[in-house]
């Protein structure tokens, strides 16, 4: 367990030197993996020995099994004796049912005839009923109405009726009607006159009263005829009209008509109910038969139910004797299929519990193997746990004494889990590749909680499928964050944390750290008690690439590394672009893939289920019929899937070999993704997310040229995706890095398609050069030759440096070509491939390399990759949307605001309009920009951000906000935003989710003097040219104006030589200064050229600059480009180009393309060295950037890690043995008790150098204290480690030291010098016969004290006086004493010019050498008058070639030209180069 720690840690500081990843080890964590060795150890103790239970269980009821079926086979003949008993009874039980069952059929035939009978005289009753109710129904009415009329008629309208003297014929009509129905015994009275009438009217009541109980129903027939012929013909006997002569005699009129009608019908219906009487009597004699046959039927069929009952139980019996043999023969069919069946099973088991015994020896160490690899590996990629396993842990658990024992080839993964649980996790959507199945596996088992380094998202995807709807995601910060925990705790829900930064609230502190009160029952979160549910899990995730989380959290948690891995992400593309060229073999890919891991989930839970319910069968288990036949079944169900396992694997393997054809598109994806994403250790801005990368991906391959030949098919394929992917990153790239990008990508191609060695290309890479040889050729220096003899001792480069010495003049006229790289090489080497072209190139020629390597892309990958396209904001525009932002990455003097308001007025979004929200970020605009991001999305408006880089604090807001507008928001709603780079790495604040979500672009100004020419003028139009009175001045100066801002812009890119310090010139200053020229030339009648260069040099464009230098070099370009001359013609813009006359805005633009020289520094006043300087510089800086991202080998990662701790410790012993020891600066003080300046500047540069000495001393010491173990590396001792390791002066040491560009050994060494130097001086603290005055901590001092030592001496006043230099003619070697007065010095150099001795002057410096050594030189001190007349040119003095703040002094230098061709060239001395 110590050594896994102590293992892990030494692979982490080198996983930080190569990844630069940090990976910390604790205490905490090595207690950790004990405790997970104890509880991984116990449970695998318990899982082994249960599975070895059941299985020796398994085999013992097999061979119980076979013992069994002799007994069976006894049961089986007492069983087969019963049932033939049985069978017996039941068939005498069958012969006397026989006979019941016939008188009961008999008597049953009978009952039906009668039933028969009795149901068709049931229906003819039933028939006749109806039809007497409908007819009965029928005369119901009018009795109604007579009954009505009846009650109209009562004791006064009846008088009434009997008073009427004479009444009208009709009413006695009425009234003899009424006669001659009540008539007596149907005798019908003759006189039926009125007055009769009133005379049997008689009493009313008595009359009414034999109305009311008239015998309706039995009317005499004579009456009825009388009445039918004498009255109800009669029209006017109507209730109607007699109603209109009296009331009374109109009822007696309805009630006779209704009377008569209701006894027509009655009389109808008399003989049907008279019939259905005599049907009814005849129903009730035939039902009463009926019940009497009946009740004899139901004695007949009670008799006959006992019998049938004593029938079924007799059945039943020999059915359940039959049941019974039968389930024993098939017993004893089922124990021999199973015993024959699982006979293979037995054999695999009985293999198995060897096994398992096998694996209880070595359970220990394989245990010990797996809890380190779930404790530590986490957050390693897959060489470096490879590495740890295999190459260090087993190694040691094998080279002990007594040798831990260990599974040989053991698989951490099948010591924690299984197939199926593999299969479940990538249903789910976990990526098949093996890193991402480790990371599961350690997410599952591992006791800390997990943290999730997920830049990619695939490991919160899988998540999220994995827990579904019981996942809790939340985020810190959020509303209710600390309420949303408390629940979590307290219902033990599944809690993910997302989106982590690199500090965590230390309020999760407890949580993190599993920090129970109460015997583990609650915790504390900030100030309250939480109840702790024991299956509360907690997950953290990240999408931060690389995050730097402090040791204390890493204890806390198991770090994950889901970053994609190379071979997952190929699957991945692989899956994509088949389902888009082959959609149909891609589903039947993804079909089988999920039948396959479902095939292996189902098949381990058949042989678990099958093995536990074998082996925890109780007793005889093949009683248990339904226990075998589910052993049966499980056991086939299981060989079925095993045959389409199998069937499955095959169909697979012919599916993966048609989509295998696809794969090198997959791969080449893959391998750009990768590329692209390591552009971020270049600047931490150049983010790209997987998302995106899948986006442009698929665009690609809809884009890409169709062919009906596969072959050219995958070619387009593989064409258009590298071009799309190189055209999508180049317009995020900086001009100096898309070549680098550019590079990369085709190396690693060629690389990949082993179109170029590896070896060779590490060697182009590195270009180690060991030693230095002076050089025997005129045309290459000591450094181009020590690089010639580097790569002549290998074999692909044997006899070079021969070669180059042998045919001199044929080198000569290469290397000293203006484009050597598109010469051919001398002799032999033209046939050399052009990857060790480029090699020779670098070592003669580094300053071409850069060109040579654009020709080298071209060659491989095509033209169009190393023509810069141009920025299309259009295009970007239309990719973009509310969830893709545009990001625009700035650079000095570029305006990005510009173009996207050109593109807003043309698309209709402008301020104007309200619907352009323009916020230029910083203290207090956060709120502004919210609620404008709010408005945005609600209406669809646009919003830039400038600066977002200056609000750092509330760029998690941001992003939050951008997130929810890319759900949310109107889809016209756009936000682009703008920021600076930073500086470093380590100062970088912009979110990855920013970055990566975006679309960037970068703005940049262009490069070059023709482009940057053009773009200054396009800055006006024709318009602008015709503006002034002063037409020929106007443009004139304008132009010259332009061409100043061309080169003050163009400069940047020489470096220090160009500029002491960056300055962030725009198109603004120019159009400004062009309106002061307009302001100034309509209002002066001469042209003001002291007033204009003044306003543009000191105010416009000085406004800018800092340095006092560089304004001397601004006043100087204008000085030379504005003046009388360019009106005559006469003024040189640059060598070759003349200043134009009089031209339109056309005939400027064709004039710059016909006219301007090609690109060279000359256009910019400089010497063609200073490129020479440049281009070198750049190609170092490109070789070494593209050697950090070279993926490293691991493989020989340990031989490479110890030779580095060697390399380390042996560079410290060294530098601890040169050491001199520290100047006795007491004694020294004593020596010089009349202390002279010079003594002075003795003494203080020994305390100087005495205080650098001790850092040195101490703090390698303390370093090999540290390395020994004997000291616990602090952060401190760990940078100092990797400056050793990477050739590289400590920070400490260079805090304490003098300004210096050299690497660790030239440094140490450059420091034994000065030393030397000190020492010397020391001795006798006399000023040296000639001073070397870059050895000075301060060199200002020794020029202070020159000056103080003639002011005492010749009693001048100190603030009046100066230095005076004069070059010698001679070296160092030719003085043997110094100076009466003054100083002689030497060490210097001089860039951008040299001097002749010759002639005595400064004179223009040799092409190729770049820094030329300069005589001795001898500083005098005067008065200000007592000092020469000024020379030529006053030059600056530096200590490095990084100019700016290692400023000196200024020594004037005699020169025969003007001083204003020095001062652009930028020729200053140097101390050091």
């Amino acid at each position: 367990m110590a050594f896994a720690h102590t293992s892990v840690n030494e692979l982490s500081g080198r996983y930080y030197q190569n990844e630069r990843r940090y990976n910390y080890t604790t205490p905490k964590s090595f207690l950790e993996q004990i405790s997970l060795y104890k509880t991984l150890l116990k449970k695998k103790q318990q899982a082994v020995a249960q599975r070895k239970e059941h299985l020796a269980n398994g085999i013992q009821k097999l061979e119980t099994a076979a013992t069994q079926v002799a007994a069976l086979k006894g049961k089986l003949a007492s069983q087969e004796g019963e049932l033939q008993l049985r069978s017996q009874d039941a068939e005498a039980l069958i012969a006397k049912i026989g006979l019941q069952t016939d008188r009961v059929s008999q008597e049953r035939a009978t009952a039906d005839g009668e039933e028969q009978k009795v149901a068709a005289i049931q229906a003819e009753v039933f028939q006749k009923q109806r039809e007497c109710e409908a007819d009965l129904a029928k005369a119901e009415p009018a009795l109604v109405a007579a009954a009505d009329a009846l009650d109209t008629l009562n004791r006064v309208n009846l008088s009434e009726l009997k008073a009427f003297p004479n009444p009208p014929l009709a009413v006695t009509n009425v009234t003899a009607a009424v006669m001659v129905l009540l008539a007596p015994r149907g005798r019908v009275p003759k006189d039926r006159s009125w007055k009769a009438a009133k005379i049997f009217m008689g009493k009313v009541d008595d009359f009414l009263q034999a109305l009311i109980n008239y015998d309706k129903e039995h009317i005499p027939e004579n009456c009825l005829r009388v009445v039918h012929e004498q009255y109800l013909k009669n029209p006017e006997f109507s209730p109607n009209l007699i109603r209109t002569k009296s009331f009374a005699a109109a009822g007696l009129c309805a009630w006779v008509i209704n009377i008569v009608k209701f006894y027509e019908v009655y009389c109808d219906v008399e003989p049907k109910r008279q019939a259905l009487a005599q049907a009814n009597m005849e129903l009730e004699a035939a039902t009463e038969k009926l019940q009497a046959i009946r009740k004899k039927l139901a004695d007949l069929g009670d008799n006959l139910n006992r019998l049938t009952t004593s029938f079924e139980k007799a059945i039943a019996e020999k059915v359940r004797c039959q049941d019974q043999v039968n389930q024993t023969n098939k017993t004893i069919g089922l124990a021999n299929r199973l015993v024959r069946e699982l006979e293979s099973e037995k054999v695999r088991w009985g293999q198995a519990i060897t096994s398992f015994e096998a694996q209880e020896k070595t359970l220990c160490g394989d245990v010990l193997l797996t809890a380190a690899f779930v404790s530590y590996v986490g957050y390693f990629t897959k060489q470096y746990r490879e590495e740890l396993v295999q190459c260090k842990w087993i190694p040691f658990l094998k080279s002990q004494k007594v040798p831990i024992p260990i599974t040989a080839g053991l698989d951490v993964i099948t010591m924690l889990t299984d197939d199926a649980t593999v299969a479940a996790w990538n249903n789910e959507g976990l990526p098949s590749d093996r890193m991402s199945t480790e990371n599961a596996t350690i997410l599952t088992h591992a006791e800390r909680w997990p943290l999730m380094i997920d830049p990619q998202q695939q490991g919160i995807k899988w998540m999220k499928n994995k827990y579904g709807a019981d996942l809790k995601i939340l985020r810190l910060g959020q509303k209710g964050f600390l309420n949303a925990i408390e629940n979590a705790l307290a219902f033990g829900d599944v809690t993910l944390i997302e989106n982590l930064d690199e500090t965590i609230d230390p309020v999760l502190d407890p949580l993190l750290g599993r920090n129970t009160i109460k015997r583990g029952k609650f915790i504390r979160i900030g100030d309250r008690e939480c109840e702790f549910h024991p299956n509360f899990r907690l997950i953290l995730h990240t999408k931060l690439a690389n995050p730097h989380y402090k040791p204390e959290l890493q204890a806390q948690t198991t770090l994950l590394n889901f970053t994609v891995t190379e071979d997952g992400l190929e699957a991945q593309l692989l899956a994509d672009v088949v389902s888009v060229e082959r959609p149909d073999l891609e589903k039947l890919k993804s079909v089988l893939t999920k039948q396959q891991n479902d095939f292996k989930i189902e098949l381990k839970h058949l042989e678990d289920d099958l093995l536990l319910h074998l082996s925890t069968a109780e007793g005889s288990f093949l009683d248990d019929t339904e226990l075998v036949e589910k052993l049966e079944i499980t056991k086939s169900t299981a060989a079925e899937i095993e045959l389409k396992v199998d069937e499955g694997k095959e169909n697979e393997a012919k599916i993966n070999e048609a989509r295998d054809c696809y794969r090198p598109v997959a791969a080449r994806a893959a391998l750009l993704y990768f590329v692209i994403n390591d552009l971020r250790k270049i600047n931490p801005i150049y983010q790209f997310s997987l998302k995106a990368f899948n986006t442009l991906f698929h665009k690609a391959i809809r884009q890409s040229e169709k062919a009906e030949d596969t072959q050219e098919r995958l070619s387009h394929l593989m064409e258009s995706i590298t071009y799309s992917v190189f055209l999508n990153t180049s317009q995020a790239l900086f001009e100096k890095d898309k070549l680098t990008f550019l590079s990369q990508m085709t190396f690693q191609i060629l690389l990949r398609n082993k179109e170029i060695e590896g070896l060779e290309l590490d060697f182009l890479l590195r270009f180690t050069v060991e030693h230095t040889y002076p050089s025997p050729v005129d045309f290459l220096t000591t450094p181009s030759w020590s690089a010639i003899k580097a790569i002549a001792r290998r074999e692909e480069f044997r006899g070079l440096d021969r070669d180059v010495e042998g045919s001199a003049k044929q080198w000569k006229r290469w290397v000293e070509s203006e484009s050597p790289e598109k010469e051919k090489f001398p002799q032999e080497w033209k046939n050399k491939s052009p990857l060790q072209k480029l090699i020779i190139l670098r070592a003669a020629r580094p300053d071409r390399v850069t060109y040579a390597l654009r020709n080298f892309v071209e060659e491989r990958l095509g033209p169009r990759y190393v023509e810069g396209p141009r920025l299309d904001l259009g295009k970007s525009y239309e990719e973009s949307s509310p969830a893709t932002p545009v990001f625009f990455i700035l650079s000095p003097g570029v305006d990005a605001l510009k173009d996207v308001e050109v593109l807003g007025r043309k698309l209709g979004f402008t301020m104007d309009s309200g619907k352009f929200h323009n916020i230029s970020l910083g203290q207090g605009q956060e709120a502004v920009a919210e609620m404008a991001l709010e408005k945005a999305s609600k209406e669809g408006h646009w919003v830039i951000l400038q600066n977002v880089h200056l609000v750092t604090k509330w760029l998690g807001t941001l992003e939050k906000a951008l997130e929810r507008l890319g759900r949310e928001g109107h889809q016209d709603c756009r936000v682009f935003m703008s920021a600076e780079p930073a500086p470093t790495a380590e100062e970088h604040v912009i979110p990855p989710g920013l970055l990566e979500n975006s679309i960037k672009i970068t703005n940049e100004p262009p490069t070059g003097m023709l482009a940057n020419l053009h773009a200054a003028l396009y800055n006006f139009d024709q318009d602008t040219l015709e503006s002034c009175s002063k037409d020929q001045e106007f443009k004139s100066i304008l132009f010259s104006l332009c061409y100043f801002h061309a080169c003050v812009a163009g400069r940047r890119k020489f470096g220090a030589q160009g500029w002491n310090r960056s300055y962030p010139f725009n198109p603004g200053d120019l159009t400004i200064c062009a309106d002061i020229l307009y302001n100034y030339l309509e209002a002066s009648a001469k042209v003001p050229w002291e007033d204009l260069r003044y306003l543009f040099g000191e105010i416009m464009y000085g406004g800018h600059i800092t340095d006092d230098w560089d304004r001397k070099l601004c006043r100087g370009y204008l000085e030379e480009f504005m003046n009388p001359s360019m009106f005559e013609g006469e003024l040189l813009l640059a060598p070759g180009f003349p200043a134009p006359l009089n031209l339109d805005y056309v005939g400027y633009h064709q004039y710059i393309e016909e006219m301007l020289p090609p690109e060279s520094p000359a256009l910019y006043g400089l010497h063609p060295n200073a490129e020479i300087g440049f281009l070198t510089v750049t190609s170092n800086t490109l070789f070494r950037i593209l050697l950090e991202m070279q993926p490293r080998n691991l493989l020989i990662s340990e031989d490479m890690a110890q030779s580095t701790e060697e390399k380390v410790k042996t560079m410290l012993d060294d530098i601890l043995e040169k050491l001199p020891e520290e100047f006795d600066t007491a004694e020294m003080a004593h020596k010089a008790a009349m202390r002279s300046p010079y003594a002075l500047v003795c003494l203080q540069e020994c305390e100087r150098m005495n205080a650098l000495l001790r850092e040195i001393r101490g703090s390698l010491q303390r370093l090999d204290l540290g390395l020994k173990g004997e000291l616990t590396l602090s952060p401190d001792m760990e940078a100092q480690q990797m400056a050793l390791k990477g050739d590289a002066v400590p920070d400490a040491w260079l805090r304490l030291a003098y300004p210096s560009t050299y690497g660790l050994g030239q440094w140490f060494s450059d420091l034994l010098t000065r030393c030397r130097e000190l020492d010397t001086w020391s001795q006798d603290l006399a000023l040296p016969a000639v001073v070397w005055l870059p050895g000075f901590f301060n060199p200002q001092s020794f020029l202070t004290a020159v000056m103080q030592s003639a002011a005492r001496k010749n009693q001048w006043p100190l603030d009046s006086m100066g230095l005076s230099v004069d070059v010698t003619k001679k070296s160092k070697e030719d003085f043997g004493h110094p100076p009466r007065e003054g100083a002689y010095l030497h060490g210097l150099f001089m860039e951008g010019a040299r001097w002749d001795v010759q002639a005595g002057s400064l004179a223009d410096a040799r092409l190729m050498e770049l820094a030329a050594p300069m005589p001795v030189l001898f500083v005098r001190a005067a008065p200000a008058a007592r000092r020469d007349p000024q020379p030529a040119y006053e030059c600056p003095v530096y200590r490095t070639r990084a100019r700016g703040p290692t400023y000196v002094c200024t020594f004037g230098l005699r020169s025969r030209d003007k001083a204003a061709k020095w001062v652009l060239a930028g020729a200053a001395l140097l101390l050091s180069v």
